[in-house]
């Protein structure tokens, strides 16, 4: 019995080890690596979908080519089946090596957050240029592949900006715009497609 638990930790730790190893940061050169802004169009008349007990009402079309900062998982919570990751994003110069050496990024608790010793570009330009953006798969190939993103990487994520909301009261709003920020800044994005560069 004690040898099958020591097997049973073993597998664990290996599992963990892998998992890690796929989703490990890659390390680009300097440049910029994702130039062009997020596209968006919004939309007069939203369609509406349902994921479980959950409304989606879409606000606008959305098509984003960006590196990849940081990802936070989400394996448990009210809002985890709903949005299992999260995805701090940058392009223009927020998608250089050179300038993201200078500035520390995290996530946590929905947000993501950034800190500089000393500005590698002005400051309006690191908050205009990225953000921390909502993923909903659309399905679980969709799922699979948000699964496979790692830091460093350089995705291009097609899909709707949506509002969600549930019978009981519950709403989480989409940002419709890059030039926000705090809380209510971050996109909701119900994701259709996930294309990546190769590691």
């Amino acid at each position: 019995m004690r040898k099958l638990l020591l097997a049973a930790v073993l597998l664990l730790v290996l599992l963990g080890a892998l998992s890690h190893w796929h989703r490990r940061p890659l390390q680009p050169g300097p440049g910029v690596l994702a130039a062009e802004v997020p596209v968006q169009v919004d939309l007069d008349r939203g369609a509406q979908l349902q994921r479980g007990d959950t409304t989606l009402i879409t606000r606008a079309h959305f098509d984003i080519t960006a590196r990849v900062l940081s990802r936070k998982d989400y394996s448990w919570g009210a809002d985890a089946d709903l949005v299992p990751l999260d995805l701090a994003l940058g392009w223009g110069r927020m998608s250089d090596s050179g300038v993201l050496a200078k500035i520390d990024i995290t996530q946590s608790g929905r947000f993501y957050y950034w800190h500089v010793d000393a500005f590698p570009i002005p400051r309006r330009e690191i908050e205009t240029s990225s953000a921390n953006m909502h993923m909903i798969p659309a399905d679980a190939d969709v799922k699979r592949q948000l699964e496979q993103i790692r830091p460093g990487q350089v995705v291009h994520i097609e899909g709707f900006l949506v509002d969600a909301s549930r019978a009981d009261g519950w709403h989480w709003n989409t940002s419709l715009t890059r030039d926000d920020t705090g809380a209510g800044a971050c996109e909701l994005i119900y994701v259709e497609s996930v294309g990546m560069a190769a590691p």
